[in-house]
């Protein structure tokens, strides 16, 4: 039986506007020695992978309103890069909640955002954007309609570059566990020797 890509009728009718959560983990690091690790550069994989996921974003459509990025060096340079191959600038802010961020905290930072913001993406760190996508889209009993197959994938791995879809209807600060539908996971990769 295929999922359902509608939230249920309660969630669609108490909450009204729909909204997108955009989640992207950092492209690979590298681990140089001796750099603390909010100073972590991006690898040779992560600087081939990167531009693939703004080209993943630009063949998507619908790009993000806001982009939320953690300040460590390899999630803003992800995003750099990923930026670099879209056609417009996205506003960007660079927040230090979202590193080293668990799931819940994850969700309080989704909490403050404008309900001006109709897509969000998310730029951060495993293992809290992992934590963030099953608290929202594994829903306790069932009746959300998340990919099944999709949300097996994000508990077995949430590799570097993954990004995860995620829809349901409401605001921000009233979005809570289990509301979200997990639409899509994308994992850009781009092509060795391109870098």
């Amino acid at each position: 039986m295929q999922p359902s890509t509608e939230p249920p009728e309660h969630v669609r009718s108490a909450n009204g506007r729909p909204r997108r959560l955009l989640v992207l983990r950092h492209a690979k690091s590298a681990w140089p020695k001796g750099v603390a690790d909010q100073d972590r550069p991006l690898g040779p994989r992560g600087l081939r992978d990167a531009p693939a996921v703004g080209r993943f974003l630009a063949e998507a459509g619908g790009l993000p309103d806001l982009v939320l990025c953690s300040p460590a060096r390899r999630a803003r340079h992800t995003w750099e890069l990923a930026a670099a191959e879209l056609d417009s600038a996205v506003p960007t802010r660079h927040d230090p909640r979202l590193y080293g961020a668990d799931g819940p905290e994850l969700l309080d930072v989704l909490h403050s955002v404008s309900d001006e913001v109709g897509t969000l993406l998310l730029v951060g760190h495993n293992p809290g954007l992992e934590d963030l996508i099953l608290l929202l889209a594994d829903g306790a009993d069932g009746t959300v309609g998340t990919d099944e197959d999709i949300l097996e994938r994000v508990r077995t791995k949430f590799p570097t570059s993954a990004i995860a879809v995620l829809t349901w209807y409401g605001t921000w600060t009233g979005l809570r566990p289990g509301e979200a539908l997990l639409t899509d996971l994308a994992i850009p990769r781009g092509v060795r020797g391109s870098s």
